[in-house]
């Protein structure tokens, strides 16, 4: 979840929410990689989800963190809530699971060195107080009165929300996590092919990434469970989007969709303030209940636009939203994966035209299928198998286009970080198909053992 925004002045004009927006467009030797992963924490012993406070706790980590790798805290009303360093957060999800937002980076080689050291930092900090993580679409057992809501005042408005709204938005907030990657636009014309492709292509993503096939301790009937969470939590702000295909989709159209999406809260003064249900346009003339007379500043808006939870979502970059958390390997496959395909003009031309004749039905169908039977999916005549494969062929074009080279240049491009996804696609399984085949072979319905073998 996003941390508070801040600067900025009065909002005057309607054009100043769009330029919040376009002031995103960069020339392309400016692009660069933000991936941002989820994982649960757990303790060893007791196989239960970390609390706020004690010897065993998310508190701890983040204080381990601090102390011992240089990270500066960030505090909420006295109580530390994350972290940052070099362009960097680490930030707590509202059921305890700790993120790492990266730093915008040039190249894959340097995100998955980013990642590889936070989970090295974490492990140790977590190894020495009984604690691991685990990186998966879904809690596997815990309900929801075992993951207690962490202290920000932002959980808490979205929680008594998410309880009169959808019907899973409280099973999103605690027992899901994800892996995403934040990319960059050159203009406008470019966000909109970007977002269609991201869109479009966005069950593409859950498929591979799919590892949520249990959730409180029984088999699901879903490869993504995470995915299907997603689908019954507000319509109001998540989905498939189908504006984005119409034509004259851009900025305008985006800031026009946001603006009727209902806002949560107003942060004043280091507090959150309820405004749950309220509408920015109100804010807008100066008649916002929650603020009579108030009208909001740049970073309102900043702070509304982090609330809009669809599949692919525009900031000042684009969000790639659809992918289950995963292991080590995947949280740099995810990034690899979306820059072959949107950093190379080829590549992101020939993404399109796979997906350019969909219907608003198809893509909605895919998004169902793919959460429900992965890589297994079948749509209309799209087989999603095969639809992968074809994807991800042009996403590795797309970096060895790139020919971005790591490891001092002994590695030519950034290909590699492709190579679980290709195993998956060679074998039909991901990694949702590996868990299932262990829990009806080698574990004999034995759940518990996802913790010791797949644990960081």
């Amino acid at each position: 979840m996003s941390i508070p925004q801040s600067g900025g002045g009065p909002i005057e004009n309607y054009a100043q929410l769009v330029e919040v927006l376009s002031k995103g467009c960069k020339p392309k030797d400016q692009w660069r990689i933000g991936t941002e992963h989820e994982k649960f924490g757990y303790c060893q012993d007791g196989l239960l989800p970390l609390p706020y406070d004690g010897e065993r706790s998310i508190k701890a980590v983040l204080e381990g963190l601090e102390t011992r790798f240089g990270w500066d805290r960030v505090a909420e009303g006295g109580k530390i809530i994350g972290l940052t360093k070099d362009g960097a957060n680490v930030s707590l999800e509202p059921g305890g699971a700790l993120e790492l937002s990266g730093a915008p980076l040039e190249t894959i080689h340097q995100t998955c060195d980013e990642v590889n050291e936070h989970l090295a930092e974490v492990k140790s900090v977590a190894d020495e107080i009984g604690v691991k993580f685990i990186g998966l679409g879904a809690a596997p057992e815990w309900t929801h009165d075992q993951m207690p809501l962490m202290p920000k005042g932002r959980y808490k408005l979205m929680n008594d929300y998410m309880e009169k709204v959808g019907t899973m938005g409280t099973a999103m907030m605690r027992r899901t996590c994800t892996v995403q990657v934040n990319l960059d636009f050159g203009s406008e014309a470019d966000m909109v092919q970007k977002m269609r492709v991201a869109v479009a292509l966005q069950p593409v993503a859950v498929a591979l990434f799919a590892s949520s096939p249990f959730f409180e301790g029984q088999l699901n009937g879903h490869k993504s469970w995470r995915s299907r969470i997603w689908r019954s939590l507000d319509d109001a702000r998540t989905g498939m989007l189908p504006f984005v295909f119409d034509d004259g989709f851009g900025f305008e159209a985006w800031v026009d969709w946001v603006l009727d999406v209902p806002m949560y809260f107003v942060y004043r003064d280091g507090k959150y303030i309820d405004a749950l249900g309220q509408s920015f346009r109100d804010f807008l003339k100066g008649e916002l209940p929650a603020l009579p007379g108030e009208k909001p500043l740049i970073s309102d808006w900043a702070d509304h636009l982090t609330t809009v939870f669809p599949e692919a979502r525009v900031k000042q970059f684009i969000e790639m939203r659809g992918a289950d958390g995963g292991p080590w390997r995947r949280l740099c496959a995810l990034p690899a994966f979306w820059v072959g395909l949107m950093y190379d003009q080829t590549a992101l031309d020939a993404a399109w035209d796979l997906c350019k004749h969909w219907t608003d039905e198809q893509r909605e169908a895919l998004r169902v299928a793919a959460s429900v039977d992965g890589l297994q999916a079948q749509v209309d005549g799209i087989n999603m198998h095969d639809l992968a494969r074809q994807v991800l062929a042009i996403s590795e074009a797309g970096l060895k286009a790139r020919a971005r080279p790591g490891v001092g240049g002994l590695v030519p491009d950034e290909t590699h970080f492709l190579n679980a996804l290709k195993e998956s696609v060679e074998t039909g399984k991901t990694l949702a198909d590996e868990l299932l085949d262990h829990y009806h072979g080698d574990w004999n319905g034995d759940l518990k053992r996802i913790y010791a073998e797949y644990a960081y």
